[in-house]
């Protein structure tokens, strides 16, 4: 497995998930006095940049890694965003919960990654 792709890989979906967690939940805090629409017209266009990096980094990860290798690395870099954002940005408090849904992913990425993309 080429670990640089791997980790550009990585880099990619970090970036691209800090867009996406951002158009997610974001107005949840910064627009929840407007309307929907406003808050879905606004989340959509800060995804537009969360894909401009998720596309290119799904196409550079796909040959080195199969397809559960790729979602199951997104899974754990969603975790690994989401959960400061939770914290530090949408002030909820740290939960042991984070802890243990990212042991189930380490055993997930451990499953997913033992062996070689067919």
């Amino acid at each position: 497995m080429n670990l640089g792709i791997v980790a550009r890989t990585a880099g990619l979906l970090a970036l691209s998930n800090v867009f996406m967690t951002f158009a997610w939940y974001a107005h949840l805090r910064n627009l929840a006095g407007r309307p929907w629409y406003i808050a879905a017209f606004a989340s959509w266009g800060i995804a537009l940049f969360e894909y401009l990096l998720q596309v290119p980094a799904n196409r550079m990860g796909y040959g080195t890694m199969d397809l559960g290798q790729l979602k199951i690395l997104q899974e754990v870099v969603t975790l690994s965003v989401f959960v400061p954002f939770a914290v530090y940005y949408m002030k909820q408090p740290p939960k042991l919960d984070f802890v243990w849904a990212g042991c189930c992913l380490l055993g997930a990425v451990y499953f997913i990654f033992r062996s070689r993309p067919a």
